[in-house]
């Protein structure tokens, strides 16, 4: 694990990339994701346990022979994970939801797989109200079309209680979903079945069985989907996604309705082009964490992760990118992408997804923690070895160097660290 300031990369030499990440009890943080680089097949579920600081203090791989990826987790009452996701090394069909408990030390507890013939992915895992768990995803293999929203409720130990399919004679997926306040459930995902245009974000919501109360679209005559849902202080929705407006690319896009799934504003920002996931803020506005692409990007032309912070209308307050630690200036390492973002106990921001790491493997998980205005600080403390020898210095364009006035340099050394510094004249 390597920090600089408030952001992180972990990992080993092969693909590893995150999807959720939690603040826990202690104020350290909980990250699920996959892993190429340990475990015991193509790609395990990989969970990353950190302090308050971002210093790792354990990590745990989760699955067979063939492939896993954890894509969302969440601390339960008892101070352990529940983590759901995928797997295709265990279960019925081609692909099977995997769901994980751990103790608080990320030791397995139970493991289920959830369902047929055909693929299933558990997107989103939240634990209930009477300690229980609700799935949300996608499934080929039962419903009305070619895959279809699927919920699926069990009881505390992982035993299956009901599950619902929603969609129409085409394809649907669910990749976000919640306990509501009125002890239902609310699942967003895209719909290629109904409303205007190629695909169209998909609501559905559901009574505290699973029966459908009612369902909604939103979105123009292309591509709009949703990736992220939390319901806001005032009963409604926040819902964040991506919108292709006109044939000139994706666009983040944000959706306020209220309790029954009316819309009440919406929002595009074309700066980015997915928005992965969103948070109702202390203030009432939102965070919406992504990626923006190209000319948009402080960069200079490729990807990077991409933060935004707006008012309670949906008015862009500030937005922050971040391109990855050790990135480079090459279309193939400068890299950077957020699938999660939460508001901290001291009102900054966690988010994860993962990085282009230039010195440390092909992609690692990427941790990046911000102050309440987004900014990331440039100190961090590590213990040093007194006895490495300095190797290269290079700079933002990996090209090597004596020093520049005021521009950050990396410093490698003999043993596997670099330094990230800035000379001020």
């Amino acid at each position: 694990m390597i920090g600089f300031g408030q952001e992180w990369t972990f990992g080993g030499q092969d693909f590893d990339y995150a999807f959720s990440v939690q603040q826990t009890t202690d104020g350290g943080y909980i990250i699920s994701g996959s892993t190429m680089s340990f475990g015991n097949g193509i790609t395990d579920i990989y969970l990353i346990k950190t302090d308050a600081s971002g210093n790792e203090q354990w990590t745990k791989t989760f699955g067979g022979a063939d492939s896993e990826t954890g894509y969302s987790v969440y601390q339960t009452t008892d101070g352990g994970y529940i983590i759901s996701g995928s797997t295709m090394s265990f279960g019925n069909g081609s692909t099977d939801i995997y769901l994980i408990k751990t103790d608080a030390s990320g030791t397995e507890q139970w493991t289920k797989t959830f369902g047929g013939a055909g693929g299933e992915t558990g997107y989103s895992v939240q634990q209930t109200t009477e300690g229980g768990y609700i799935i949300i995803g996608t499934t080929s293999s039962i419903g009305n079309g070619n895959s279809d929203i699927y919920l699926i409720k069990t009881d505390a130990s992982g035993t299956k209680q009901w599950t619902k399919t929603f969609g129409g004679a085409s394809s649907e997926s669910g990749y976000s979903g919640i306990q509501t306040f009125d002890g239902g459930y609310i699942a967003c995902g895209r719909t290629l079945s109904f409303g205007n245009g190629s695909a169209d974000v998909f609501l559905v919501k559901t009574d505290s069985s699973g029966v459908e109360q009612w369902s909604k679209t939103f979105g123009g005559a292309e591509y709009d989907v949703c990736r992220s849902i939390q319901q806001t202080n005032d009963g409604g929705y926040i819902i964040s996604g991506e919108s292709r407006i006109g044939g000139i690319g994706d666009n983040i896009y944000l959706i306020k309705t209220d309790a029954n799934g009316i819309e009440e504003w919406s929002k595009t920002f074309s700066e980015g082009s997915e928005g992965n996931s969103v948070q109702q803020t202390t203030d009432g506005g939102y965070i919406i964490a992504g990626d923006t692409y190209s000319s948009y990007s402080i960069y200079g032309g490729y990807e990077a992760a991409y933060l935004i912070k707006t008012d309670a209308n949906g008015v862009e307050e500030w937005s922050k990118s971040f391109v990855g630690i050790f990135s480079i200036d090459s279309i193939f390492s400068n890299y950077g992408s957020v699938w999660s973002v939460r508001q901290t106990n001291d009102g900054g921001y966690i988010m994860t997804g993962g990085t282009y790491s230039y010195f440390y493997g092909e992609y690692d998980v990427y941790l990046i923690k911000t102050d309440n205005n987004g900014n990331v600080t440039l100190t961090f403390n590590f213990p040093v070895n007194s006895n490495r020898k300095l190797q290269n210095t290079i700079d933002l364009l990996g090209r090597e160097t004596k020093g520049n006035k005021n521009q950050p340099l990396f410093y490698i050394y003999d043993d596997g660290t670099v330094e990230k510094r800035i000379i001020i004249y």
